[in-house]
């Protein structure tokens, strides 16, 4: 199918690129283009401009200060992969962007592509929300900052206003043992049937201190367990602590039956893989996988 017909300006700075997608408020930023050109073939979107932001210094680099890293939201998903800091700091958006479609799309994809199309599924935002990953948005009018959480809305939605791009992703990753657990159809390239990021901080004693797990593909967003989380604080990371926050989570999903799978299976995988990322975190030392 051919593309819509669509007017391209490339971008060569961020002010440039902020000014025309506030001029143009039909307009849509092309970094990655790997689900926009999707959108655009299959009609979902039919911008009358494409604005070229995939060369922009200011949306590139990462940056580890102070115990916080700041990735720019054009960084690409195989640079995370390439990142030192990311494999030492964040291993749960380590495994995610391993488990990130494939090869060729994981050298375009970027992480603000992948936040701003805000699927269901999306596999980079689950880690990041079990981190309480923060947005820095950057338009004609400054900038401004949300919690991951406060910028997802809903299925394709999210707080961006008109000219704004995803300029950095900040996270803190301090303290936390992360897991990340995708279930898909085929081992790669598939689209989420369930993923789980959990990150569990430890008093010394080995009770939780602070707790937070991530659902994707089981409801309308990528959203956080609370009701789960806030059952763990205190309790000792043991079978029946583990076993009861699995429930809570299970309970937290609204997944819908689709080819990839029925909402009973959905349901009972968070239950299943939410319990394992949980007991690998009240066991710091053994072996960590990913779905």
């Amino acid at each position: 199918m051919l593309l819509p017909r669509f007017e391209y300006r490339h971008a060569t700075s961020l002010a440039q690129a902020t000014t025309l997608l506030a001029e143009h408020p039909d307009a849509q930023p092309l970094a990655g283009g790997t689900d926009l050109l999707v959108d655009l073939r299959e009609r979902r979107r039919q911008p009358k401009l494409l604005v070229d932001v995939s060369e922009l210094g200011e949306l590139r680099g990462l940056a580890e200060t102070d115990g916080r890293i700041e990735i720019g939201g054009g960084v690409t998903v195989a640079e995370l992969l390439q990142a030192p800091a990311v494999a030492r700091h964040l291993p749960g958006l380590h495994r995610a962007a391993r488990d990130f479609a494939d090869y060729l799309t994981r050298n375009k994809a970027t992480l603000g592509g992948n936040l701003a199309n805000a699927s269901p599924g999306a596999d980079l935002v689950v880690p990041l929300l079990a981190l309480d990953a923060e947005v820095v948005l950057a338009g004609t009018g400054g900038e401004r900052r949300l919690a991951l959480d406060q910028f997802l809305q809903g299925p394709r939605r999210t707080a961006l206003q008109p000219g704004e791009l995803v300029r950095v992703v900040g996270i803190r990753p301090g303290g936390w043992t992360q897991s990340w657990y995708k279930l898909g159809l085929k081992r790669g390239g598939a689209i989420a049937v369930v993923s789980v990021a959990t990150s569990v901080r430890r008093e010394a004693d080995g009770r939780c201190a602070d707790a937070r797990i991530a659902l994707g593909a089981v409801g309308p967003r990528p959203f956080r367990a609370v009701e789960a989380e806030a059952g763990l604080v205190g309790a000792p990371l043991d079978p029946a602590s583990v076993a009861r926050g699995g429930a809570l989570a299970a309970r937290a999903a609204q997944p819908i039956s689709d080819v990839r799978g029925g909402a009973d299976y959905r349901r009972a995988m968070v239950e299943v893989l939410v319990t394992r990322g949980l007991t690998e975190a009240g066991h710091p030392s053994a072996p960590r996988g990913a779905g």
